[in-house]
């Protein structure tokens, strides 16, 4: 079957048959000042993606050049997130690899007269610049000779200037309509110890300049990035046009991946998890891959979610149901059930013999017959979810409250002849009997029970904790609240204590990837999980509420 078509294989295809290009080299070049997210899976998946479909090439690498918010512990998590998601890479580069070949690149600049030292300060550079409907103005360091700026870029490499003192910036229009060409800083200087370079450098090459000049280094030919970068590709081109290479590489745009309900800023993600909004960049209510991992989405439901949003051109927001959709299907059919009793209430069958216990075969999954079925304990006394008893109830309630018949999953018929209270009224037991004939859920004399309840037998209960998540923010777009605070979803967690399954079962659960627990949805072990406490994280419910 041939790979799905979009309009970047489009371009590749007519340079291709043109003679443009006769290979296809692509690559991801994550910076690692923070963790990957559901965005990035996009990103990754259009370059790789073009590389394997034509039989190229595709390499990871890391946009290092911003060493004051960077960090190891970020490159090891996105290669981590990466592989996990089944992409690997041919090569894996850093772009502070390059920093000799830039900074040869920036004097070779100098030497033509296209680029120079500017004593300007930040504020001044802004004012500068000018506005989207005025030119801006020639710094007065723009007519410096060229002997006078490779000696100042000298002594800014040397270290003999403090931070913001001074910049290298490219000479091209400070009339130009495109800001990014006005005269853009293509070096600045910052005494910070890199994570690579250590303290070999005191000055960095700005993202732009560096860019355009590892991708060509590399050989890549196509650099795939979001839309927001397309203003910047003048800028791009013109680099590799004024250094000179043979074949450079050609710049294509895509949309985003939006997602609704979702922060996926690396600044605001981050502050949320210094601040403790959230647990950590792996919080299984963030959307980056390492929570999304931790909260049980399958790797194949997150690219099966890229592949349906597909690739556009234009922006547009997707629904965070889609994604909810995606790991439901690829759960439906690939977790065992399971029963579990989240908030639990006794019931005390009282025509069940005491002292007597029986196993009672559960399915594995109704698709799935070659899986088995699990064995749990059934006994006189047995717990059902607080919620399947009402004392007064509505019409069309078919489960239990006082006077009905329910049918318990895989087990008996069960009626509730009464119920206990404590000094507040609330129902803390259920007196009911059986009906012996019922075995396996059916009954022999043929009398219809509409409700069917799970249930865990305290004769070989167990316990766990359980936490249910839901959506973190409140609003669609949280990211143009003034402070997303005020969009927090104050219910994203709530975490069950006491909740009872099976021993036998619980075991059997906890070496599963994911597994169903019945009418309550789709769960995980948490790494939190102890041999004296297991606990399950909610990856997402049977059907969605929102």
């Amino acid at each position: 079957m041939p790979e799905p078509s979009n309009f970047i294989h489009d371009f590749i295809d007519a340079d291709l048959a043109a003679g443009v290009n006769r290979r296809v080299q692509t690559r991801f070049p994550p910076e690692p000042n923070g963790y990957l997210h559901i965005g990035h899976a996009k990103a990754i998946a259009i370059s790789w993606g073009a590389a394997r479909k034509y039989g190229g090439v595709f390499n990871l690498r890391f946009d290092d050049t911003n060493p004051s918010k960077e960090d190891m512990e970020y490159v090891d998590a996105i290669q981590r997130d990466m592989r996990w998601l089944g992409f690997e890479w041919q090569n894996c580069y850093y772009a502070s690899s390059y920093f000799e070949f830039c900074h040869a690149c920036a004097v070779k600049l100098i030497k033509k007269g296209l680029a120079f030292v500017c004593d300007l300060d930040a504020g001044q550079l802004r004012e500068y610049r000018g506005t989207l409907t005025e030119p801006g103005r020639n710094s007065p360091c723009r007519e410096r000779s060229v002997e006078e700026n490779l000696d100042l870029f000298a002594r800014m490499t040397a270290g003999e200037f403090p931070d913001g003192a001074r910049t290298l910036r490219a000479k091209i229009n400070m009339a130009s309509p495109n800001l990014n060409m006005r005269d853009p800083v293509i070096y600045r200087i910052a005494h910070v110890t890199h994570h690579q370079t250590g303290s070999r450098w005191c000055v960095y090459p700005m993202y732009d300049f560096n860019h355009p000049l590892s991708d060509a280094a590399e050989g890549v030919t196509y650099s795939l990035c979001s839309l927001e970068f397309e203003n910047h590709r003048p800028l791009y081109d013109w680099v590799i046009q004024n250094v000179g290479f043979e074949e450079p590489p050609r710049q294509i745009e895509f949309a985003r991946l939006n997602l609704n309900y979702c922060l996926t800023s690396k600044r605001k993600c981050l502050h949320m998890v210094q601040t403790g909004v959230v647990s950590g960049w792996d919080d299984p209510r963030m959307a980056t891959i390492c929570g999304m991992r931790r909260r049980g989405y399958p790797a194949a439901a997150i690219l099966d979610f890229v592949e349906r949003v597909g690739v556009a051109k234009a922006y547009s927001v997707v629904d965070y149901g889609l994604l909810e959709a995606c790991v439901r299907e690829n759960l439906n059919q690939n977790a065992p059930r399971a029963m579990m009793v989240l908030r639990p209430l006794k019931v005390v069958i009282e025509n069940y013999p005491e002292g007597q216990t029986e196993q009672i075969a559960v399915e594995r999954h109704p698709d799935h017959p070659e899986w088995g079925a699990s064995e749990v304990t059934f006994s006189r006394e047995i717990f059902v979810e607080r919620d399947d008893f009402l004392v007064d109830p509505p019409k069309k309630y078919f489960r239990l409250y006082p006077g009905s018949e329910v049918r318990l999953k895989g087990a008996y018929f069960i009626k509730c002849e009464g119920y206990e209270t404590d000094g507040s009224g609330n129902v803390t037991l259920l007196r009911c009997t059986y009906d012996p004939a019922s075995r396996g859920g059916n009954s022999p004399d043929g009398r219809k029970v509409r409700g069917t309840l799970h249930w865990v037998g305290a004769a070989n209960a167990a316990q766990a904790e359980v936490r249910l998540y839901d959506r973190l923010f409140n609003a669609e777009n949280p990211s143009a609240a003034q402070d997303y605070h005020e969009t927090l979803n104050p219910h994203s967690l709530e975490v069950l204590r006491g909740c009872q399954m099976d021993a036998a079962a619980l075991a059997e659960a906890a070496e599963q990837p994911s597994v169903q627990l019945m009418r309550q949805g789709y769960f995980c072990l948490d790494p939190d999980s102890r041999p004296e406490l297991p606990v399950f994280n909610r990856t997402v419910a049977l059907n969605s509420k929102w």
